[in-house]
């Protein structure tokens, strides 16, 4: 040992089970660990024993080789773990060899202290553990095991990596557990916050707007001046037929640019309005909203799907000024060779649906087909000038390309009226429902500046869910799903006005926005179905949180599973995409077409424009590869030249899917029975 000796540079001491554990380091590193034991004498204490150890084993030496060795010492350093007395022991020993000099007691890492290393702490590197300290390494560590102990399943990659920060950034490793176990410490849950923006706009007076005397009477009533993206619409050629693409936050006022120009339009004998929207639920309000609104001035009708509404009392009038409708309703019409007369105004609301698998091409094949029957009807008629498109949307990853895309001009209003604070807390499936329980009434027990209960909306992945969810809340509360009907969803939608209900539970029904002023959206699940969220989906369903005329700011918490998938064919895990979504970028709207999407969207341009088809195909926003469709169209027998077969008109009237056409129809020409057509096509889709 004596060129060890010789070379020391500190000796560490740390108590362990009424001896003194020590390990010498020269640069840095350690050289060997020893046992030290003392007995007090009449001269004070002194080294009684001294073992040299190497792993499980023990070496004796002469306690005087410790003396020589604290001797040639340039430092000295005891562990604060020691006890007080184990402290004043050692240094009282120490004193007597006239070493008091070179010892100092320092805060050290108890893990590393138990297992032979030196590892001095200080206050800005310690994290807390219990009632003691532990350095950053060991605080890992101790989290990683926690982890894997919580219940959830293994924390992966940027759930982990935020957990780990967080524990450093607050210095506590029992808070970062406790947030494991779904304690809502604010502190922790916090993720960011998105902040209240203003930009700058001169607000236009109504009354300087000029519009025909029934409307601008009515806009006069309500407002004295336009909103800041109302006066953008307006400053940049609403009224002057302009075709305009309008991106702005939820609660900003979009909505009322394509009701103007769209009324206004109808009261001056250019047309009537089509106001499009994605979903029965949100067809269902706008049209009740615009018989409130404009009832007195125009006659309102709804078109969803193949068929009338029932429920209301409410028949689709074609003749009518205004028609609201979902997508499909308005392309069934148009399949089907229905006149609507001359349109003067399409409204697309939630124009992002462009991007989606399944709605995206049939949207983008609705405003081709919609485009060519407004032309041909001003060719064959002097007096019709065709029509002006507003295209609406709360998120748009790439606004200038889609807005060139749709020959608009961009109106792009970033001003979100109230600030947005986003959570983020880990729980498993149970637990998730007891963390929400806890946020909705929290929040209902809140009031705003404005004089407002705080209301949630939560978001899940199953009607089953929502039904599941809202049964074990404490506060008032109702699901709400596009499975209910529609009286009992405006039961739901006025008492949630009214301030009687705490949440609404809800699928994406809700997403694409239905009118609930919720001042915090809470994310039971972070997929639709068996489908993880896009960051345009998320964005456009927290954006749901805080409305400026009622709530001092929005809250949205997510609650996360580790290591959960809702599907086998789900690839991430929810903590892995909780990450990506609240730090992703908006994803491009574009639209993609694979074979099914192409043959579905060209039978529908045969269907509408004959010999036009191509045009329809080429002016589309995706990249139709239309010659391989039309050679199937034409194996299958759906077409015959550029006119739809009585077949081929059942299918695309029907919205059939092509590919399941096909299926049956190779079935049916093989004599399949009716099981085994439908084992194929159940086949075909699980092959998908």
């Amino acid at each position: 040992m004596s060129k060890q000796v010789q070379q020391v540079e500190t000796i560490f001491c740390h108590e362990t089970g009424g001896d003194y554990l020590l390990v010498v380091q020269r640069d840095g590193k350690r050289l060997f660990r020893a046992k030290l034991g003392l007995s007090e004498t009449s001269a004070g204490p002194r080294p009684a024993k001294f073992r040299l150890k190497d792993g499980s084993s023990e070496e004796p030496r002469q306690p005087d080789e410790f003396v020589e060795l604290a001797r040639r010492a340039k430092r000295i350093r005891i562990s604060e773990q020691t006890s007080q007395e184990g402290r004043q022991e050692l240094t009282e020993m120490l004193s007597g060899y006239q070493l008091a000099d070179k010892v100092k007691t320092v805060r050290t890492c108890r893990y590393c202290a138990s297992a032979g290393r030196y590892s001095p702490i200080t206050t800005e590197t310690a994290v807390k553990d219990d009632a003691d300290w532990i350095c950053q390494d060991c605080a890992r560590r101790e989290l990683e095991r926690q982890l894997s102990y919580s219940g959830g399943g293994e924390v992966t990659g940027a759930a982990k990596d935020r957990l780990e920060d967080l524990m450093l950034e607050v210095q506590d490793l029992d808070r970062i557990v406790n947030l494991l176990q779904g304690r809502l410490d604010p502190d922790l849950t916090k993720f960011d916050t998105i902040s209240a923006t203003t930009d700058e706009v001169d607000p236009v007076r109504v009354d300087s707007l000029n519009l025909h005397p029934g409307l601008q009477g009515l806009l006069e009533d309500r407002f004295e001046t336009l909103l800041p993206v109302q006066s953008l619409a307006v400053e940049n050629g609403l009224f002057d037929g302009e075709d305009q693409m309008v991106v702005s936050a939820t609660a900003t006022g979009k909505t009322l640019v394509g009701e103007m120009t769209g009324i206004n339009r109808v009261l001056n004998g250019k047309g009537k309005m089509l106001f499009l929207v994605p979903l029965v639920a949100l067809a269902n309000q706008k049209h009740e909203d615009f018989e409130a609104e404009y009832g007195d001035l125009v006659d309102v009708s709804i078109r969803v799907g193949a068929s009338r509404i029932t429920d209301n009392g409410n028949q689709f009038d074609p003749n009518a000024d205004v028609i609201v409708g979902t997508y499909e309703g308005i392309d069934h019409a148009l399949r089907t060779g229905k006149d609507m007369g001359d349109i003067g105004t399409v409204v697309i609301d939630e124009v992002h649906t462009l991007k989606e698998e399944e709605r995206g091409h049939r949207l983008d094949g609705l405003i081709s087909r919609l485009k060519h029957t407004c032309e041909r009807r001003a060719e064959r008629r002097d007096d019709y000038h065709g029509s002006q498109w507003v295209y609406l949307s709360a998120t748009v990853g790439n606004p200038e390309h889609l807005a060139g895309a749709l020959e608009s001009t961009l109106i792009e209003f970033e001003e979100r009226p109230v600030p947005i604070e986003r959570h983020v807390t880990f729980a498993d499936g149970q637990e998730k429902v007891r963390v929400a329980n806890k946020l909705v009434k929290r929040e209902f027990d809140t009031e705003s500046s404005k004089g407002y209960r705080g209301q949630t909306i939560i978001f899940t992945n199953s009607r089953r869910r929502c039904h599941e969810i809202s049964r074990k809340l404490e506060y008032s509360s109702a699901p709400y799903h596009a499975g209910l009907d529609y009286k009992r969803r405006k039961t739901v939608e006025r008492q949630f006005g009214d301030q009687e209900l705490s949440a609404v539970v809800t699928t994406a029904a809700l997403a694409a926005g239905v009118d609930f002023p919720a001042s915090q959206v809470v994310f039971d699940s972070l997929a639709m179905g068996i489908e993880w969220l896009s960051v345009q989906e998320f964005h456009q369903m927290l954006g749901r949180a805080g409305r400026p005329d009622y709530h001092d700011k929005g809250t949205v918490y997510v609650l996360v599973e580790p290591d959960c998938a809702y599907h086998n064919s789900m690839e991430m895990s929810e903590d892995e995409v909780a990450f990506t979504l609240l730090k992703g970028e908006m994803e491009s709207v574009m639209t993609h077409y694979d074979e099914r999407a192409a043959i579905e969207e060209t039978l529908a341009n045969i269907t509408v424009g004959g010999k036009a088809a191509k045009a329809l195909n080429d002016r589309m926003l995706g990249d139709v590869p239309t010659k391989h469709a039309i050679g199937k169209l034409l194996q299958y027998e759906f077409i015959d030249g550029f006119e739809p077969t009585p077949l081929g008109r059942v299918v695309t009237e029907h919205f059939l899917a092509p590919d399941e056409a096909f299926t049956l129809l190779d079935g049916i020409r093989k004599d399949a029975a009716p099981a085994e057509l439908v084992a194929d096509i159940e086949l075909r889709d699980a092959e998908l």
